[in-house]
């Protein structure tokens, strides 16, 4: 629970980010230079205020491995925005490029980045309008 209605505000305000805590780093595996991999890299992210970082489980895509979510933020979402899912984003490129698109509010808020579209997970009906134009 948030210390102070400020810090629940800010909150609000930020896009989300799931991430499997099973399968974050997999594709790059003992390869990865970061100490930490992966789960350092997304930890980092939401530390630095880009994103609320959940971690889960399971997202039920262990074929694609490192899948994250980017959610909308409370506005946005309420504006019809919904969940973007992506695969295979491990590394120093692929995190700074969603790092940079939820720093300038991601889903509902900007279209998503060339850079990002090659790693979109189709969610067929799921898939927000915007996003699924955008990565056409």
């Amino acid at each position: 629970m948030p210390d102070t209605p400020t810090e629940s505000a800010r909150d609000a305000s930020l896009p989300g980010l799931t991430a499997c805590s099973l399968c974050a780093g997999e594709t790059l595996g003992q390869g990865d230079p970061e100490p930490g991999g992966q789960m350092a890299r997304l930890r980092a992210m939401a530390e630095r205020g880009a994103a609320r970082l959940t971690l889960v489980e399971c997202l039920d895509e262990c074929e694609r491995g490192d899948v994250v979510v980017a959610r909308p933020s409370g506005v946005c979402r309420r504006a019809g925005a919904g969940p973007v899912w992506f695969e295979r984003l491990a590394g120093d490129r692929g995190t700074a490029a969603l790092e940079r698109w939820l720093r300038a509010g991601g889903p509902g808020a900007r279209p998503l980045p060339p850079e990002l579209a090659e790693h979109l997970i189709d969610r067929g009906a799921d898939a927000p309008a915007d996003v699924a134009a955008s990565a056409h």
